[in-house]
């Protein structure tokens, strides 16, 4: 996903929170785990041997935040394309041995590693996440988890496998590890801080990531080497916009309500961008029990100095009003106020939380894996308003679930 986050500059200024001091305990304390004994045994100081199953832009970035946590050796590496797991290879240190090309070339690498971090279009995502547990590998999985329901309910099995053979599995989200969104999350569930939900918005206005991939999808849009390399751009392989990207503020709302819709309506298209296959806007309604409306909308394309944009939710309550903005204020306005903070660095930070709870997982045997089941539920909400948008109809959550359905990316001719 893109790294660009534009910030409206008019929000509120952090108050003068030690956040670093605040950042680890509150990030650790939003992942209580179970202790049950570890299959194989480390020390808190233990270096984890990690592959990284996929080397594109985001891949050799998160690789670096896992070498500078200091617990990890980047062993291994794989990707469909050879310039990628060399350009990483190389920047690692990964013996040529060790560098994996093709569809399946992960499966040599789970030979050489006890942990993966899989960072690959998202269509190959619970391929990958299962193959690994059945190995014997911990899971360190980047959203979106998957692009269909069935895909989903794979990465739910996962996960549960996972803790069953005593393995980590952790879904990489940055705002369920910053302090600021946990303890206004916790304000709203355990002190009721806004009263009863009345309505909310769920909102993701940024622009075109993926303008550097247009080129290459122009050379030959029916070449699936092309299509894999600009797989931003191709619905069946990134989700689209509202499950690859728009992910993060559906996530937030998911958190909110703490449990899925009763159904969804909406539409959306594409207004701007003429190439793939993606939508560049979303409008979906989420109708939730007791007569609690969520809107949702996004776009990809320039909004002219429109604001606020970003990332953003609102939930209105009869008490008081949560907001929170990713990289901006999260802040409970109303009867019971909460001045909460801002994190600008959240994009890093987060994975860097992230990553250190992998890690101590791991060493301390803390298997009960509490990041997936949000993670399914999420990503099958952004599949639900998908389908709403989609098929122009009313689509229900028990729908969604009973029809399971599995997408087929057509890439035939792909080397194996």
């Amino acid at each position: 996903m893109s790294q660009t986050y534009r910030r409206n500059e008019s929000d509120e200024e952090t108050p003068s929170l030690s956040r670093r001091r605040f950042l680890a305990g509150a990030a650790a304390a939003s992942f209580v785990l179970a202790t049950p004994g570890a299959v194989r045994t480390y020390a808190a100081n233990s270096k984890v041997n990690l592959g990284l199953i996929g080397c594109g832009g985001r891949g050799g970035w998160i690789a670096d935040l896992f070498v500078r946590h200091g617990g990890f050796n980047v062993t291994a590496v794989a990707d469909y394309f050879p310039d990628r797991t060399n350009g990483v290879g190389d920047r690692f240190n990964v013996p040529a041995s060790r560098r994996h090309t093709g569809l399946s070339g992960y499966r040599k690498l789970l030979e050489q590693v006890d942990a993966v971090a899989i960072e690959s279009p998202p269509y190959f995502h619970p391929e990958q996440a299962a193959t690994a547990v059945n190995a014997g590998k911990h899971v360190y999985l980047a959203k979106p988890i998957a692009v269909d329901t069935a895909g989903c309910l794979s990465v739910a099995d996962s996960g549960k496998r996972a803790s069953e053979q005593k393995l980590c599995f952790l879904v990489d989200f940055q705002t369920r590890a910053d302090p600021y969104y946990i303890e206004a999350l916790r304000r709203v569930h355990e002190a009721k801080a806004i009263g009863a939900f009345a309505f909310g918005e769920a909102n993701y206005q940024e622009g075109d990531p993926f303008g550097r991939m247009v080129e290459t999808w122009q050379a030959d849009p029916q070449n699936p080497e092309n299509r894999l390399r600009a797989w931003g751009l191709d619905k069946l392989l990134s989700g689209d916009i509202i499950t690859e990207q728009n992910i993060h503020t559906l996530d937030v709302m998911n958190w909110i309500m703490g449990q899925p819709p009763i159904h969804a309506v909406g539409t959306g298209g594409r207004k701007y961008r003429s190439v793939g296959t993606c939508y560049d806007t979303f409008s979906v309604l989420f109708q939730y029990p007791d007569h609690v409306g969520v809107t949702f909308n996004s776009r990809q394309f320039e909004g002219h100095g429109s604001q606020p944009e970003g990332i953003r939710n609102r939930m209105f309550g009869d008490q008081g009003v949560l907001e929170t903005a990713y990289g901006g204020q999260v802040i409970i306005r109303g009867q019971n106020f909460y001045r909460g903070g801002r994190s600008p660095g959240i994009y890093e930070e987060g994975a860097v939380a992230n990553i250190k709870t992998f890690h101590d997982s791991i060493t301390a045997g803390k298997f009960d894996n509490p990041t997936v089941e949000p993670s399914v539920q999420s990503n099958l909400i952004t599949i639900l308003g998908r389908t709403a948008a989609y098929e122009q109809r009313l689509v229900t959550w028990s729908e969604l679930l009973a029809k399971k359905e599995k997408l087929d990316a057509g890439l035939k001719g792909l080397k194996a």
